[in-house]
């Protein structure tokens, strides 16, 4: 039932439309001024038919709460999608909300429009907008803990650090202003003394853009289920412009010299290297990757899990990138062969170190038998294309399974095949992204047909 309450010369009508997510009571209003020439009666049966009219509306879901602040909005959002989101989507959302608040944080929802979107997008493409500068050590922290002899893990305790996210600032690596500050407590150092800020300056990438642009538009698609916007204004604004790139990837030549390369190198690495060459496995399913996951008998790989690394978090494991992931795929005999002696190698190294070793289930471990962190199998990597930068291009981990899914299309493979064994959803995500080596491909089956259908026209040309 509406209320109608009397404030000078008009009236404030107000509607009860139930309760919010948090258990609020959810209120509509609108004023009513009557015209001056209106009699008292006219007045009275006027406003109590506006008050009928509004309540309609309310209840046909025409009239939206306009008091909602997109950033209290994203509040709620965040809350009730937690459970829905993978947890590294989840933090990476996270990581673009400040980003998005300061733009439209303000902002009531129904005052959204698709030029205030524009205009967020354009700057962030903006050089200096970057929020996230990181953090160089100026102490070396290796000798610290040699000469405080302390172990990297007491360390990191000594700071609230997880092992991992201690080690690559050990190792050189950039780290995040909370990290740096944590280091610099355990140092007993001031921030400015132990670190020094890195921003380079450079402008968000556009691809980095368009996800905040899907992050603003999967929220407010939301806001219209739960009835609070008419309308998503995303859909009425152009998304910013992705320029598709080539995946980077070797070619046949430059995988056989990576492969003899690797001869020399350590057998975890080597071994780690054949197989995301051989499968075309992402990262964080090779490191997920258990002894149980391989049938050595039929010489097969089940990828049904994936590691995941968060800060806060450390190293945990998280299901497949999507459903298709979940897959099981045939290894050739050389995988087998490589399987086969590496698990003998990691045998003999448990034997030989003893209670040191941490009996993990994981294929690829440390020296310990601890999970192995994403980040010290990338930098090894990089250092070995960059020492061997003479005979391969700069390329990242990332690219063996490009190179995997090229080297298969270039081969012939069916492109149904080749979408199974790398887990894409469909073919369509396949062919978006392999377009250069599908194009390679119908170009080599096109002399093909020229050659098996006019053989004589050919031999004829040839010959003068």
């Amino acid at each position: 039932m509406a209320t109608i309450e009397k404030r000078n010369n008009a009236y404030r009508i107000t509607v009860c439309c139930g309760y919010d997510i948090n258990g609020k009571q959810i209120r509509r209003r609108m004023t009513y001024t009557p015209d001056e020439k209106m009699t008292a009666k006219q007045i009275e049966k006027e406003v109590q038919r506006q008050a009928v009219l509004f309540e309609e509306q309310c209840n046909n879901g025409q009239v939206m709460n306009s008091n909602i602040k997109f950033a209290d909005f994203a509040n709620d959002w965040f809350k009730h999608k937690k459970n829905d989101l993978r947890p590294k989507t989840y933090a990476r959302y996270l990581s673009m909300l400040p980003r998005i608040n300061a733009a439209i944080g303000h902002m009531r929802l129904e005052r959204i429009q698709p030029t205030h979107l524009l205009t967020f997008y354009e700057n962030l493409a903006e050089g200096g907008i970057r929020a996230d500068t990181k953090y160089k050590c100026l102490v070396d922290l290796k000798q610290y803990i040699a000469d405080n002899k302390l172990s990297k893990a007491a360390f990191a305790r000594k700071c609230g650090l997880q092992v991992t996210s201690l080690s690559g600032v050990v190792n050189g690596g950039n780290c995040t202003k909370e990290t740096a500050e944590k280091i610099s407590k355990g140092l007993d150092i001031p921030l400015q003394k132990a670190f020094e800020p890195v921003n380079t300056g450079k402008p968000l990438a556009a691809k980095t853009v368009l996800h905040h642009h899907r992050l603003i538009s999967s929220m407010l698609s939301t806001a219209v289920e739960w009835g609070i916007l008419f309308s998503n204004p995303c859909d009425r604004t152009k998304p910013p412009k992705v320029e598709r790139k080539e995946p980077k990837y070797l070619d046949e030549v430059q995988a056989a010299t990576l492969l003899d390369l690797l001869e020399t190198e350590d057998t975890e690495y080597k071994t780690i290297i054949r197989l995301l060459l051989f499968t075309g496995l992402r990262r964080g399913e090779l490191l997920g990757l258990e002894w149980s996951d391989i049938d050595f008998e039929k010489a097969t790989l089940q990828v049904c899990r994936s590691s995941l690394y968060l800060p806060d978090r450390g190293i945990f494991e998280d299901d497949t990138k999507n459903a298709t992931s979940n897959r099981i795929i045939k290894l050739s005999q050389t995988a087998v062969n490589d399987m086969k002696a590496y698990k003998l190698y990691q045998m003999e190294h448990s034997f030989r170190i003893g209670d040191q070793w941490k009996g993990s289930q994981k294929i690829f471990t440390t020296a310990e038998g601890k999970p192995l962190h994403h980040d010290t199998l990338s930098r090894w990597f990089s250092n070995f294309i960059k020492a061997h930068s003479d005979v391969l291009p700069p390329v990242t981990i990332h690219s063996l399974r490009h190179t995997n899914a090229t080297l298969q299309i270039a081969g012939g493979v069916p492109l149904t095949t080749v979408a199974k064994r790398l887990g894409h959803a469909d073919t369509v995500t396949t062919s978006r992204i392999y377009a250069h080596a599908i194009k390679s491909a119908d170009e080599a089956a096109a002399e093909t047909l020229e050659n098996l259908l006019t053989p004589n026209q050919n031999r004829k040309a040839n010959a003068g």
